[in-house]
């Protein structure tokens, strides 16, 4: 039991901060796409188009299920079934990680680091504290079983699991291209079976298309996925920044909360292991290991790179930062490991003192920014409740539709952290959870440049008999005309 604790002590602190961690994520209340995603409650029937196929914008028939289940009885389920998988999920990715990491042969010692760092990194914290992100952990765990999968020549399983991937989360479809890159990176397999492979990964590929052709669809483009000038740039930037600096993003990049000088203090406990892993290691990048994470990386964010890319993104692409600070950890991309199954001496051999410095500073910063990053989910999600609580109570007796007018606002925003209050009270939606979907039936909005403006439009809407009651929205004050 000492021996199993001592080798595999990352995996036992990751199983007992399970509950520890649904403790902290249940009370944080839906904001913003939480309400209108798939896994908010569905109250519909089961068999649908929307449960099994290509629906709206995206081809994901697990969130539909969850969605399916929380719709069940939402005032027990949502969001607490939500996280309650997150959760897991994100658990079951550490999991995993330290499973690749022994796969490839990395030391013990490095797999647990690894997986540490996983675990703990503020990068994963925007799929941690939502509420709908369950796609984007379950599509990055059934990534990596499909490489293990790979690198153990199971080919039929490998395309099934990357499969799944996908119907996680669209990016999951990407592990076809990585697998067979990342076992040639690491000496798994030679050049002739890359190309091989890579042609039976454009096959995976071609199959998840031509089921999307071939299936019935409801297909819908959203704006924000419509690529701009500038939007691959941006992106990119997005990702590298996420990606490889720890610091408090909130301190940084949200304006009505920026503290510089704190934002500083966050970061500077992650540069030992910054200037480690990346600034002595950088004579390596031309290595064939470390070119192949970096294509590996950007193949896995490409999807979001070319559309739309945010925090949540990140998760997916974290994965190939591991293998960065394992190989560095592990001594570099010239060592080769031991025997996976077992044990071996080198899986015992001390950290030098610089390595054994660098991992505690960047685990106590981290467990830092966490705990602000959830602070602040947690009262964006309040101020939504708190709105939807006043709406109700103002509006006195149930009515069918419901018009919601937005004064617009322009308060700065920071991903799911930090909400502006319409979007936390879901254009009214977060009301109707607190009558458990029973009133309103209908909810509409509109966005008005001014409070004046949204007097008139309300009475106009009342007038012509458009709805039977109106919610003016200006920031986090709520009025009700009937």
């Amino acid at each position: 039991m000492k021996r199993s604790l001592n080798n595999y002590w990352s995996l036992w602190l990751v199983a007992a901060m399970l509950p520890v961690l649904i403790c902290a994520v249940v009370p944080i209340l839906p904001t913003h796409d939480d309400w209108t995603s798939l896994t908010a409650p569905y109250t519909g029937p089961f068999f649908t188009k929307r449960n099994f196929f290509f629906f709206g914008y995206h081809w994901r028939p697990f969130d539909c299920w969850i969605g399916y289940i929380a719709g069940r009885d939402p005032a027990l389920l949502f969001p607490a079934f939500n996280h309650l998988l997150v959760a897991l999920g994100h658990t079951l990715c550490a999991a995993a990680v330290f499973r690749m990491l022994r796969e490839l042969n990395f030391r013990l010692t490095t797999c647990n680091i690894g997986t540490l760092f996983f675990y703990v990194n503020p990068a994963t914290m925007a799929t941690v504290l939502a509420v709908d992100s369950q796609n984007q952990a379950y599509s990055l765990l059934w990534g990596i079983v499909a490489f293990m999968a790979y690198l153990r020549h199971r080919y039929v399983l490998w395309a099934a699991l990357v499969l799944t991937a996908a119907l996680c989360k669209e990016n999951g479809l990407m592990w076809a291209l990585i697998s067979p890159l990342l076992a040639f990176g690491f000496g798994r397999t030679d050049g002739t079976t890359l190309r091989r492979h890579t042609l039976l990964a454009l096959g995976i590929m071609a199959v998840y298309g031509g089921a999307i052709v071939l299936l019935p669809r409801d297909i819908t483009i959203h704006s924000d996925y419509i690529p701009e000038a500038l939007t691959v740039p941006k992106n990119v930037v997005k990702c590298v920044f996420t990606s490889f600096f720890t610091t408090d993003y909130i301190y940084l990049l949200h304006q009505p909360s920026r503290r510089p000088l704190l934002a500083l203090l966050t970061w500077l406990p992650s540069l030992p292991l910054f200037w480690f892993v990346f600034v002595r290691q950088a004579r390596h990048f031309a290595t064939r290991r470390y070119l192949s994470i970096f294509c590996a990386m950007t193949i896995a964010a490409a999807p979001h790179l070319l559309t739309a890319y945010s925090m949540m993104h990140t998760y997916g692409v974290l994965v190939f930062v591991v293998l960065m600070v394992a190989t560095a950890f592990d001594g570099g991309p010239g060592r080769v490991g031991g025997s996976r199954q077992t044990p071996t001496a080198a899986d015992s051999q001390p950290l030098s003192a610089s390595r054994r410095l660098a991992l505690p500073l960047f685990v106590l910063t981290s467990l830092c920014i966490d705990g602000h990053l959830w602070h602040e989910s947690l009262r964006s999600g309040a101020v939504g409740k708190q709105m939807a609580v006043e709406a109700i109570r103002q509006t006195g007796t149930p009515v069918e539709r419901a018009k919601v007018v937005i004064v617009k606002d322009d308060f700065p925003k920071l991903s799911s952290f930090c909400v502006i209050p319409v979007d936390a009270f879901g254009w009214g939606l977060a009301a109707c959870y607190e009558t458990d979907y029973n009133w309103p039936r209908q909810v509409s909005d509109t966005t008005v440049n001014s409070r004046q403006e949204a007097v008139s439009c309300a009475r106009q809407l009342l007038q012509t008999k458009q709805t039977d009651c109106v919610w003016i929205v200006d920031h986090k004050r709520i009025n009700v005309i009937k």
